[in-house]
């Protein structure tokens, strides 16, 4: 008889050894969420600690008698328990990093055939059941984030297991930088740092500035000091999605950042793009990417707040352009915020369907986990009917596979992507 999934799931392997760690007693709540396949247990879920455990050190899980699983303990941490294993006979030494390496390596490689291996995510966190680590590959150097105090300690393992695990592929890394710098490692008691980290016998690189090639548009990318590790490397292939549809379009690019989507559209053949960015840091980069690729003779770009230029571009009853991109930061971080931003999101989609023609295209997104699927389906839905238009739907898309989605972890699901014709 074939196990159901959830079966599958919460199945764990007998113990056939003595247990050196530390022992945590979950809650049934607890113990229902590690059954349905999520790794993270909360303070307020643990009943009863036995031994003594320390920040950053292993633990193991059990619920009553039931071994659950054993992960990364940090009482001053909100997440105080992430679960690394539900093998009882697993041992945590490099070898275990190193499968686990190999495992998030070698998918990318199937994932991301060709080129796109060279500009890809390594290693997504909970995706790859190694929490609070994000690997961002940009040509020869590795950009890494960690946000858990467990994986902190072992890193050097864990660097040296990536280091080579790529180069016995012939992959050539020149170097490994640490963007530490989010404020996300307060909450796991981590400094907030950044800066090269120094392999075994391998010289820092002079530069943190790289090249790379995505989707046949080149950028420069600074993996000092550029968003989050460098790049929004989750859009790639909805970039390509919206380049599919450009020809011979007018073109309005709105939360360009770097105007990769700008970029995409004119390479393939839009009449012109307009790329907006509030930042005028963004717009320069933007501008310097449109020089790279010769095609800033059918590129411009405007320094300007999105809402209120949609809302004076509205006013004006502007019909400059057929085809508006809409790819706006996060509206929202947590679950508190979700109308706030869902009022955003709907403005600039309202605004956007009314400044398109009958016929024209419209690009949106939406890069916010508390942000569901079903919640910005209904927000397009009610700016379609208030701007009187219907939405005719070409693509509706997610993060590329390089940023893995786990059913059961719901938080590795965040990224909405349609594309529509307005009718």
């Amino acid at each position: 008889m074939v196990q159901s999934a959830r079966e599958s799931i919460a199945k764990v392997t007998p113990m056939k050894q003595q247990r050196p760690y530390p022992k945590v007693l979950i809650s049934p709540k607890a113990e229902r969420s590690i059954k349905n396949g999520h790794p993270w247990i909360y303070g307020e879920e643990i009943r009863k600690i036995e031994g003594e455990p320390q920040n950053g050190g292993l633990v193991d899980v059990f619920a009553g008698n039931a071994y659950m699983g054993t992960g990364f303990y940090n009482s001053a941490s909100k997440i105080t328990v992430r679960l690394i294993s539900r093998n009882a006979n697993d041992v945590f030494d490099a070898r275990f990093w190193r499968r686990r390496v190999e495992y998030a390596v070698q998918y990318r490689k199937t994932v991301m055939p060709g080129a796109d291996f060279a500009c890809c995510r390594m290693i997504h966190s909970e995706a790859d059941q190694m929490s609070g680590l994000t690997v961002d590959r940009y040509g020869s150097i590795l950009s890494v984030q960690i946000t858990c105090l467990g994986m902190e300690l072992i890193k050097d393992t864990i660097y040296q297991a990536l280091w080579d695990v790529l180069t016995e592929m012939s992959e050539t890394i020149t170097g490994l930088y640490e963007r530490n710098d989010t404020a996300l490692r307060a909450r796991e008691g981590l400094p907030e740092d950044k800066g090269w980290y120094q392999l075994a016998g391998v010289p820092v690189p002079e530069s943190a500035v790289t090249e790379i090639c995505e989707n046949g548009v080149r950028y420069l990318v600074d993996v000092e000091n550029g968003q989050k590790t460098g790049f929004f490397l989750d859009q790639k292939y909805n970039r390509a999605a919206v380049a599919r549809i450009a020809r011979g379009k007018r073109v309005l690019d709105c939360f360009t950042h770097t105007g990769s989507f700008g970029l995409n559209a004119a390479l393939a053949g839009a009449e012109h793009v307009t790329c907006v960015d509030v930042s005028q840091t963004a717009i320069d980069m933007a501008k310097a990417n449109a020089i790279r690729n010769g095609l800033d003779s059918k590129m411009d770009f405007l320094c300007a707040d999105i809402f209120d230029l949609l809302t004076k571009l509205v006013d004006e009853k502007c019909r400059d352009y057929d085809y508006i991109i809409l790819d706006p930061p996060a509206f929202t971080k947590s679950p508190k915020k979700v109308p706030d931003a869902a009022r955003g999101y709907k403005e600039i989609n309202l605004k956007a369907m009314k400044l398109l023609p009958r016929g024209g295209y419209l690009a949106t997104c939406s890069c916010s986990h508390f942000m569901t699927d079903d919640l910005f389906r209904k927000i397009l839905t009610s700016a379609a009917k208030d701007a009187a238009v219907s939405l005719r739907q070409i693509e509706g898309r997610g993060q590329a596979p390089d940023h893995p989605i786990l059913w059961n972890v719901p938080e590795t699901d965040y990224l909405k992507f349609y594309i529509f014709q307005v009718v």
